[in-house]
């Protein structure tokens, strides 16, 4: 038998003996009345009983589910790299932090030679169709050529320029201007922060975004000191859940550690697979222990109100029935006095403190003295 037990059984035998005596022929020789408790003060700090007066609470109901951590989405960037082709060059490790526009890799491709080369034939040809036309304008001056040929060179001058701006487009696509015809392509930063994941290494082949395939993300660049907690909250709820409403997320991480929050943002849509809508927490992390995909358990407060109200740890059912035990004046020996007392309560609030639909007609007042813990170590005695 266990240390634990043996203490709940002494517990229970000493307050169904004359309310837990310890071998005292003072308090052994004074009756207790029928339905009454009585502790020492000893008796009270070994059983870990705690008292709270009772009054009126912020009450409210609890609306559980689950969320994940999420990155502040205008404060990440995700890399992908537009073109196909080979990494020849990474200039960026993780952790470090890099600027607007900075080289995170370098790598060769195809596209980036093609569209290079492309660009700097489309000037060449704009420039000999320019010098075409100029001749073509100064001979038909001299009137020594037809306006045929003039107004012939002057469509393919049209047409030289409309290539050079085709190929600067496609070039821009690449997000930088080619001045060499070069296969190689800088994939930079688009933001400011840090690098929180690199996806890629030497050698490695990667499929563009404009190459038809499926781009793989190369960096992951953005900040971590403050994140988002995204949850679904199901259609019956999402009338009760509104923006503004105080928000308790637990971590999967961090069980024992609760985070106090504000729902900053409910959308205005519904999921019609899960019947769900998305609502959002924005969380300061600066110690950075709250992770992206991290999985959170959010209880959000719904329909709060002020009521005289008592610790859900207060609450006894005996059988069919509800009760607390509050305290009376001490008895004459100077031992603390309790009796139990029925109570109905609103067993739908879903938070710590719970209504009390009706008990002050027992005995029951404002700011009466409630055991809020170790109830249960004196249901054995009440006095029957």
């Amino acid at each position: 038998m266990t240390i634990r037990t043996n203490f709940f059984l002494i517990t229970a035998a000493c307050l169904s003996v004359a309310g837990c005596s310890r071998s005292n022929a003072a308090e052994s020789t004074v009756a207790i009345p029928p339905g009454q408790i009585w502790l020492s003060d000893a008796q009270m700090l070994e059983a870990k009983i705690k008292i709270e007066p009772l009054d009126e609470q912020d009450v409210d109901d609890v609306v559980v589910t689950s969320g994940k951590v999420t990155f502040d989405d205008v404060r990440v960037s995700h890399v992908f790299s537009p073109v196909s082709g080979r990494i020849t060059r990474i200039d960026a490790k993780p952790g470090q932090r890099v600027k607007k526009g900075e080289v995170l890799a370098i790598l060769e491709s195809p596209d980036v030679g093609i569209a290079s080369s492309d660009l700097h034939k489309a000037e060449a040809d704009r420039i000999a169709a320019e010098h075409d036309l100029q001749r073509q304008r100064e001979l038909l001056a001299a009137h020594a050529t037809s306006q045929r040929d003039y107004e012939q060179s002057e469509d393919a001058f049209r047409k030289a320029k409309a290539e050079v701006e085709r190929a600067m487009q496609k070039v821009r696509l690449f997000r930088g201007g080619v001045e060499n015809v070069t296969q190689a392509f800088a994939i930079r930063s688009e933001i400011e922060g840090e690098v929180i994941s690199r996806n890629v290494s030497p050698g490695i082949e990667v499929q563009g975004q404009y190459g038809g395939g499926t781009a793989v993300e190369l960096f992951t660049v953005g900040e971590l000191d403050r994140v988002w907690v995204i949850a679904d909250v199901y259609e019956m709820d999402t009338g009760r859940v509104k923006v503004g409403s105080k928000v308790n997320i637990k971590l999967f991480a961090a069980p024992n550690r609760v985070i106090p929050a504000t729902i900053e943002w409910v959308a205005g849509t519904l999921d019609p697979l899960t019947r769900t809508t998305k609502v959002r927490c924005v969380i300061d992390n600066p110690d950075r222990t709250l992770k992206p995909e991290m999985y959170a358990t959010l209880l959000i407060s719904v329909d709060e109100h002020r009521a005289v109200a008592v610790r859900r740890s207060a609450i006894v059912r005996l059988g069919e029935q509800m009760a607390v035990f509050a305290e009376k004046e001490k008895s004459s020996d100077g031992r603390h006095v309790f009796v139990k007392v029925a109570v109905a309560v609103d067993e739908s609030e879903g938070g710590q403190w719970v209504s009390v639909l009706h008990g002050p007609d027992k005995g029951l007042t404002k700011g009466s003295r409630i055991v809020t813990e170790g109830g249960i170590l004196l249901t054995g005695s009440d006095g029957k």
